[in-house]
């Protein structure tokens, strides 16, 4: 029995040392593939991920953080000369459309308006009297035409007289060869025909004075007749022309007072008080927040599947990722900025080396969110285009779908 205990244990001992002969051998080839499994595995799960990111993802979005709010600037500028008489704003002073922004002194603007009224006044009087003399005009032709046919009836008188007396001064001439009639008769008979052709001289003289005062009075009467014809005081064109001046000169003075164009703030005041300012002068401007965008500058070949209508969110650096805003991409611009630089890069040499190019985009902000939380002009912008959004839509609509 102790014999078999003796075997059983040197058994047990031999069998001990060739196990931890052979474990060193063989736990690093274990360890070796387990490792290598787990690695494969690893791969495997950030293969399918990277997968899944790219369908999910990185396709249907194109991003970049070169971008920039902006948006068109409203010019304040005055429509007439003055000198600046008040300023009722100042630099990032917020103000509405209609606000008084300057006050020009109106002195020759009320000059200029009383001046005018005046003027209208006479248009209108002058009217009047063209309508006055059309009337007395047609009076006096019907007087011409009276006397003309009174002056007729003269000339006949005096051709009846020259007959007469013609006849006379025949009968006494043959009378006198035969001293039936003395030389004072027939001297007579002379005198009364030579009178009776004056008479006639005089009525025919008459007669074309008659006609041609009649035809001067009927000019006047056509001359007065075209300026007032198929016209009344009010519309006549002289009267139109002072009211216009009128109504100029009050216009004029009303934009004495600048008031604003739109909404917004107050940026780049220029203007001083006591300063003469002249037509079109930059007073200032004022940034309309309410219509801000974002100009995005993509990569050319980031823009394959950007289509106008598309949806956009937007943080602004300003706000960081807490504020996100929604937009739609409204317009691409139609070049990138290097072809609109004012000296265009020239590539047509042998050392030409490819630059990638950057294409504005333009994207319409949300005017709800952009009346929450304002921006301001040249804020930088991380845009993110969903290009797998449903494009072609209105950019109002696309924008904000509950309208």
């Amino acid at each position: 029995m102790t014999q078999h205990t003796h075997a059983t244990d040197a058994l047990a001992l031999v069998d001990n040392d060739i196990d931890n002969v052979i474990e060193p051998e063989f736990k690093p080839q274990r360890t070796r593939k387990l490792a290598f499994g787990i690695f494969a595995l690893v791969l495997l799960l950030v293969a399918l991920g990277a997968t899944a990111y790219w369908f999910l993802i990185a396709s249907r979005y194109v991003s970049t953080d070169n971008a920039y709010t902006a948006v068109e600037l409203a010019a304040v500028s005055p429509a007439v000369d003055g000198i600046v008489q008040t300023i009722t704003v100042v630099d990032t002073q917020s103000v509405k459309a209609g606000d008084i922004l300057v006050i020009l002194d109106d002195t020759d603007a009320r000059l200029a308006l009383a001046q005018a009224e005046a003027e209208l006044g006479q248009a209108e009087r002058r009217v009047r009297g063209y309508y006055a003399n059309g009337e007395g005009l047609a009076a006096q032709v019907s007087s011409r035409e009276a006397v003309q046919r009174q002056v007729a009836a003269q000339l006949a008188v005096a051709r009846a007289d020259l007959e007469r007396a013609t006849l006379d001064y025949q009968r006494r001439q043959a009378l006198a060869n035969s001293g039936s009639v003395s030389g004072e008769e027939l001297s007579n008979a002379r005198t009364l025909l030579a009178t009776a052709k004056a008479n006639l001289a005089a009525a025919e003289a008459a007669q074309a004075q008659s006609k041609a005062d009649r035809l001067s009075v009927v000019g006047s009467k056509k001359a007065n007749a075209a300026q007032t014809e198929h016209t009344t005081v009010d519309n006549h064109p002289e009267v139109a022309l002072a009211r216009a001046k009128r109504d100029r000169a009050r216009i004029d003075l009303q934009r004495t007072i600048i008031r604003a164009p739109s909404d917004g703030v107050i940026a780049r005041r220029q203007v001083q008080l006591g300063q003469r300012v002249q037509i079109g002068a930059a007073l200032m401007s004022i940034v309309p927040q309410h219509e801000m965008h974002v100009d995005a500058n993509f990569k050319e070949g980031e823009l394959k599947q950007v289509q106008l209508g598309q949806t956009v969110e937007v943080i602004a650096d300003r706000y960081g990722h807490d504020v996100v805003y929604h937009g739609v991409v409204s317009g691409l611009a139609g070049g990138t900025g290097s072809a609109f630089a004012m000296i265009p890069a020239q590539n047509a040499t042998g050392n030409w080396i490819k630059v990638v190019q950057r294409l504005p985009v333009r994207i319409t902000l949300n005017p709800d969110e952009l009346a929450e939380q304002p921006l301001q002009v040249g804020l930088s912008m991380q845009v993110t285009i969903d290009t797998q959004s449903k494009s072609g839509r209105d950019p109002v609509t696309a924008m904000n779908p509950t309208r």
